[in-house]
C-alpha cells in the first residue's frame, strides 16, 4: 500500500559553498516537515557544522531561501548551498575538511530521526 501523498518527503541535495569541493549530499524531509528551520537544521546535522555559522541558503544557480514557502518549492535533487559567515578569526570558511580528513560515517546523522 502506498504511503499517503503528504508522507513522501522531498530529498535537496545539499552542500557547502566551497570553491575547493563541490559534491552534495542528499537529506530527506518530509513534506510537512519542509520549513526554513528544519532545512537548516537537518543540513547543519549532516554537513557536520552549526547552524549559527550559516549566513545564507541558496538554492542553486542563484536564489536565496528566506522563508517556508521557499523550501516547501524545493524538488527533489533540488541543489542546494549553504553560505557560511566569513569571519577572519575564525578561519571557519577558509579550512573545510575534504572526505579523507573526516569520518565518512556521520553518528549525529545515524541517530536522527526526520
Amino acid at each position: 500500500m502506498a504511503e499517503p501523498e503528504q508522507d513522501i518527503g522531498e530529498k535537496p541535495a545539499v552542500r557547502i559553498q566551497n570553491p575547493k569541493e563541490n559534491d552534495f549530499i542528499e537529506i530527506e524531509l518530509k513534506r510537512q516537515e519542509l520549513s526554513y528551520q528544519n532545512l537548516l537544521k537537518v543540513s547543519c546535522c549532516e554537513l557536520g557544522i552549526n547552524p549559527e555559522q550559516v549566513e545564507k541558503i541558496r538554492k542553486l544557480p542563484n536564489t536565496l531561501l528566506r522563508k517556508d514557502n521557499d523550501i516547501r518549492r524545493l524538488q527533489d535533487s533540488q541543489e542546494v548551498e549553504l553560505i557560511l559567515m566569513k569571519n577572519g578569526s575564525s578561519g571557519l570558511t577558509e579550512y573545510i575538511p575534504s572526505l579523507t580528513e573526516r569520518p565518512c560515517y556521520n553518528s549525529k546523522a545515524a541517530k536522527m530521526t526526520y
